[in-house]
């Protein structure tokens, strides 16, 4: 029984220290390049249309729930009369 867990341990311990390291390039110089440059846009809406996207649905969110809020404020604040 313990040999069969020594032979496992060998061969998991194999696979991971013999696996090829992937080389990952160092994207980070540019993505700050991109960020810092003064163009004129909000640093929120930099990341491409992705952002604006996103920046749009949350803002839309924002104001449907506000005014839903003030809705049931409105609503609360004069009940209806039962008859």
């Amino acid at each position: 029984m313990n040999r069969h867990i020594f032979a496992l341990q060998q061969v998991a311990r194999r696979t991971i220290t013999s696996s090829v390291r992937r080389q990952v390039d160092n994207k980070v110089p540019q993505k700050q390049k991109h960020f810092q440059e003064d163009n004129g846009m909000p640093v929120h809406l930099k990341g491409g249309s992705g952002d604006a996207i996103l920046y749009r649905s949350t803002m839309a969110l924002t104001v449907l729930g506000a005014g839903y809020v003030v809705y049931e404020l409105v609503k609360a604040a004069f009940p209806q009369k039962k008859e």
